[in-house]
């Protein structure tokens, strides 16, 4: 089987390996890629979003399955177009995609099918947020109501914030975004919890627990992740019981009653409080950097899973997975999420070999004159498994120190939760 993979970060690299160790695989297509998918595929440059030109390649190419990493081209269809163009694609239709694409598509759905979910306001105005604050108390959270790229989301701890936040949104901070999401601030455990899903099925597949925040100790601004680990301790038979049944079924059964079938991975991002989950967010695809930590723990071939998952086969594959824990680090470029340089120097990439120790993911990097140079503010993930958060790590951070990145930086601090525990 030929395999499309359509994107450039981390999480596509890890997914781009996994493809790689099945046994089903002749050739790896990325579109674009980066320079890690480089070394185990072939990268094509082109416009995700420019869904003819990915069907040509697509055809060209003679690819037999796509699999699509991000979410914006989902959000934007290119699903629905590869489907009636008669191309075997795994991930969600445009119009589940809303889940991830829209906050106040998921509030309303919660709200209809009765998922417990923060309580919240959908505005369209600066007077309905003075409206919302005059009944709620502080802190609250503004959330962009589309795609921002992990930066959509503040926690404001003062109504002149609240209103300076929603200011930048209605201004047009992000193009997505005409919108927000007011919502009461909960105070308890986040948690990631996966699973993949046919037209008649679902399947577990994995939990993890990411690290938003740029700086130690979860201060600072929101990213798309600084680091995370696997399995996350706090789901457990109970907690996965009430996620399941409050949670994912309602949502699924929802879609399907409007005709929408949920296809692909879908990340329920909780918070739990008082051992009650509650929905802070869905994303309509493999998290990143949580796909860095669940993948290399996938015990069974990854293209059998994915390819049954199209055929709406999911109910006779049995998902084994390996009694290992992951972690994984970010290296991040100096400045972000704000601004950062572009096309530096990776020096000592090379020294640093990919084996079962360590992975290092590819997110922000490209090949320039036989070169690893930095293109985005998440450059690398530093990813290990054993049997132990603290001892796992430690060889993270021996193997960051060892590439001694000048023009980076990385949360040191990456599994506090669970490595105070040990």
């Amino acid at each position: 089987m030929n395999i499309g993979l359509i994107g450039s970060g981390g999480r596509e690299h890890a997914i781009c390996q996994k493809i790689f160790e099945s046994r089903l695989v002749k050739k790896i297509f990325c579109i674009p890629g980066n320079a890690g998918t480089s070394k185990i595929a072939k990268n094509i440059k082109a416009n995700i979003l420019n869904f003819n030109e990915i069907y040509k390649l697509v055809k060209s190419n003679k690819i037999d399955l796509v699999i699509v990493g991000p979410e914006e081209p989902l959000v934007k269809g290119l699903v629905d177009f590869l489907i009636k163009k008669k191309i075997k694609v795994f991930g969600p239709n445009k119009f589940a995609a809303q889940l991830e694409g829209s906050k106040a598509f998921m509030k309303k759905l919660c709200e209809k099918n009765n998922i417990p979910t923060a309580k919240f306001k959908i505005c369209k105005n600066l007077m309905q947020v003075k409206n919302f604050l005059k009944i709620s108390k502080l802190p609250i959270v503004v959330k962009a109501d589309g795609l921002a790229a992990g930066k959509g989301v503040t926690i404001c701890k003062s109504s002149k914030k609240v209103l300076n936040v929603s200011k930048e949104i209605f201004d047009g901070k992000f193009k997505s975004s005409n919108k927000l999401v007011l919502e009461e601030f909960l105070v308890g455990k986040e948690v990631s919890y996966f699973i993949i899903v046919d037209r008649n099925n679902f399947k577990f597949f994995g939990t993890a627990q990411d690290h938003k925040k740029v700086k130690e100790k979860d201060q600072g601004p929101n990213t798309g992740g600084m680091g995370a680990y696997s399995p996350a301790p706090i789901v457990d038979k109970s907690l996965e019981k009430k996620i399941i049944y409050k949670i994912v079924k309602p949502t699924l059964s929802a879609l399907k009653k409007s005709k929408n079938h949920y296809k692909g991975f879908l990340y329920v991002g909780l918070m739990i409080v008082k051992k009650e989950p509650f929905l802070i967010e869905f994303n309509v695809r493999m998290g990143d950097p949580e796909c860095q930590v669940i993948l290399p723990r996938l015990k069974s071939d990854f293209v059998n899973i994915i390819y049954n998952a199209v055929i709406d086969n999911l109910k006779k594959i049995k998902i084994k997975w390996k009694n290992e824990k992951s972690m994984t680090i970010v290296l991040c470029s100096k400045g972000y999420p704000g601004n950062y340089k572009k096309n530096v120097l990776i020096a000592k990439i090379n020294e640093i070999k990919f084996n079962k120790k360590i992975k290092i993911y590819h997110a922000g990097t490209k090949l320039k004159d036989d070169n690893i140079v930095s293109t985005g503010g998440r450059v690398l993930n530093f990813t290990s498994t054993g049997n132990n958060f603290f001892k796992i790590r430690k060889l993270i951070l021996k193997s960051l120190q060892m590439l001694n990145w000048k023009e980076g930086f990385y949360r040191k601090d990456i599994g506090w939760r669970v490595i105070n525990k040990r």
